[in-house]
């Protein structure tokens, strides 16, 4: 079993700047991929960026240039830093991650909210 806790939510300004923890715990051994999502009012969870365990990233268009996803392996930490943040990025961001067996491990998410 692997642990996700997220943590770097909160509320700002259009343009403003937030950075999202996500520190991971229990047989991290086992990771292969890990990512952030998100989920906004009336719409579907959406990956947002996404890094495997060889460091490679991917991220959605809309956020490309913007968000920089990145981790620390001895401190067990994925982030997600955001910038020039716009209302639209708006919704609760959930880390996860891919265990080699296919199992899928997901945090109780953060709230960042992007006034206009």
């Amino acid at each position: 079993q692997v642990q996700l806790v997220e943590s770097g939510g909160g509320l700002v300004e259009a343009g403003g700047s937030l950075r999202l923890s996500c520190v991971a715990s229990g047989s991290i051994f086992s990771i292969v991929a890990m990512g952030w999502y998100r989920l906004a009012l009336g719409k579907q969870r959406d990956m947002v960026a996404a890094i495997s365990s060889g460091g490679s990233t991917n991220y959605t268009d809309s956020v490309k240039g913007r968000f920089t996803i990145s981790r620390n392996n001895a401190k067990n930490t994925l982030y997600l830093q955001m910038n020039s943040l716009k209302p639209e990025d708006t919704a609760v961001y959930y880390c996860a991650a891919d265990g080699r067996n296919g199992e899928d491990y997901w945090g109780q998410g953060t709230q960042v909210t992007v006034s206009s």
